[in-house]
């Protein structure tokens, strides 16, 4: 068993957030159009509910899968995942825009959602990054021994 983790598997965290980001925007494309036909009340909320649980098991995944296989810093962590996150928001305002053309082909208030394509990825983005830190960094005390139980090392 080794812990070495090759340099091209650190070197590709930026296809991954990618990859991540488009899971997090499918998620919430997917999860949003069911609630939309879900009629509103409790089955709405229950969508959106799965959505963010959907987001939230991939994202701590993400952060596991940096701290213990890729074992990098908790701030390289945190940058990765929400790198991963802001572009997951970034896909969702592209897609609210598309949405928002293909419904109103005036153009009316396609200012704000230009806005949007900045604002969503910072708004996702930044609360990720703080969160993840802070995981990461509890995450980086667990002991040896326990780390070794929780991921294991084996390919």
């Amino acid at each position: 068993m080794t812990n070495t983790v090759p340099t091209a598997d650190r070197r590709h965290w930026v296809l991954r957030a990618i990859v991540l980001g488009f899971v997090y925007c499918a998620l919430g494309v997917i999860f949003g159009v069911m609630a939309g036909y879900a009629g509103g009340g409790r089955a709405t909320v229950a969508w959106r509910l799965a959505a963010w649980v959907g987001s939230a098991i991939i994202y701590a995944a993400h952060i596991v899968y940096e701290q213990f296989r890729l074992r990098n810093s908790p701030g390289v962590v945190a940058f990765h995942a929400a790198t991963a996150a802001a572009v997951g928001g970034f896909g969702l305002a592209v897609m609210a825009a598309l949405h928002r053309a293909s419904s109103s082909p005036s153009g009316a208030s396609m200012h704000l959602y230009a806005l949007a394509l900045v604002a969503w990825p910072l708004i996702t983005g930044l609360p990720a990054f703080i969160v993840a830190l802070v995981l990461s960094e509890i995450l980086a005390r667990i002991p040896r021994r326990a780390e070794k139980a929780i991921i294991s090392y084996d390919d």
